[in-house]
C-alpha cells in the first residue's frame, strides 16, 4: 500500500462526504493547528484533529501529567504520569496517526511566547483552564489575525465559541471578539479553579469534540461556524443554547 492509498483508506469517511470530500480532506492535511493545552479539552480536541489529518498540530502545556488528570484528560494514561503533558500526548498522536506532524511547546502560553508560535500555524484553538491564559490567547490571536476557537468548561457546564474578530462578517460589520463577549475577567478568586470546584470528566470530552469541529469547519469549511455566537452547554439539564453578540468596540487590527 502506498503512502496515498494509506491516506485514502484512512479518511475514506470524511472524503466520501460532499461537503468535505478530497479537497476538504487536502485541506486538513496542509493545515496547521495550534492547541493551547493538553489538559481535559485539549485531550480529545487533539485526537479528532490527528484522527481527521490535519496536516501539522503544535501542542502548548508546560504541565506535567499527574494522577487526577485522568479521569478526564484521556490522551495521556497511568504509566504517563509525571511525563510532560506534551510529550505524552505527542506520543499518543503518533501512534494514533503516524501522518501528522506534531510540535511540542512545553511553555507556558502568555504574552511573550505566543505571538512568535502563532506566526507558524494557520488555526488556533484554546482549552486552556484559566482566564489569564485565555485572554492572552484571545488577543494575541486578534492581533495576529488567527482564527480562534476556545473553550471553557465549569462543574457541569460548558461554553464554545470561533472568533475572527479581524475580519467582517457578509453584512460588512467587524465580527466580536473575546472582549467584545468578556470585557474583563472576574475577579481574582471568584471562580474556583477545577482542583477545588471539580468537573465532569465526559463534559470535558463532549466539548473537546465539539471544538475539534469548530477547528475543522474553519479549515475546510462547511456549515455554518460559531462566529457571533456562544453555545452554552448545561450537562445538568441536557440543555445547549446559542446566543448571539456583537462588536462592541472598533477595531485595532
Amino acid at each position: 500500500m502506498t503512502g496515498s492509498d494509506e491516506a485514502i483508506e484512512r479518511y475514506a469517511r470524511h472524503i466520501i462526504l460532499p461537503e468535505i470530500g478530497g479537497i476538504g480532506q487536502q485541506r486538513l492535511a496542509q493545515a496547521r493547528v495550534l492547541v493551547i493545552g493538553a489538559g481535559g479539552l485539549g485531550a480529545p480536541l487533539l485526537l479528532y484533529l490527528a484522527a481527521a489529518g490535519v496536516g501539522h498540530i503544535g501542542i502548548v502545556d508546560d504541565d506535567v501529567v499527574s494522577l487526577s488528570n485522568l479521569q478526564r484528560q484521556v490522551i495521556h494514561d497511568t504509566p504517563s504520569i509525571g511525563r510532560l503533558k506534551t510529550d505524552s500526548a505527542a506520543q499518543r498522536l503518533n501512534d494514533l496517526n503516524p501522518l501528522v506532524k506534531i510540535d511540542v511547546y512545553p511553555v507556558r502560553a502568555d504574552e511573550q511566547t505566543l505571538p512568535a508560535l502563532l506566526q507558524a500555524y494557520d488555526v488556533v484553538a484554546d482549552g486552556s483552564d484559566n482566564f489569564e491564559t485565555r485572554y492572552a490567547v484571545a488577543d494575541a490571536a486578534l492581533a495576529a489575525k488567527r482564527p480562534l476557537i476556545t473553550a471553557a468548561l465549569g462543574r457541569f457546564d460548558a461554553t464554545l465559541t470561533t472568533l475572527r474578530g479581524y475580519e467582517k462578517n457578509a453584512q460588512g460589520a467587524w465580527n466580536p471578539t473575546y472582549r467584545c463577549l468578556f470585557p474583563e475577567p472576574p475577579p481574582h478568586g471568584t471562580v474556583a479553579p477545577c482542583a477545588e470546584a471539580g468537573v465532569l470528566g465526559a463534559l470535558a470530552g463532549v466539548m473537546g469534540s465539539l471544538m475539534a469541529l469548530e477547528v475543522i469547519r474553519a479549515i475546510t469549511p462547511f456549515g455554518e461556524a460559531l462566529i457571533g455566537k456562544l453555545l452554552m452547554v448545561d450537562a445538568l439539564s441536557m440543555r445547549f443554547e446559542t446566543i448571539h453578540y456583537e462588536r462592541q468596540n472598533s477595531p485595532s487590527v
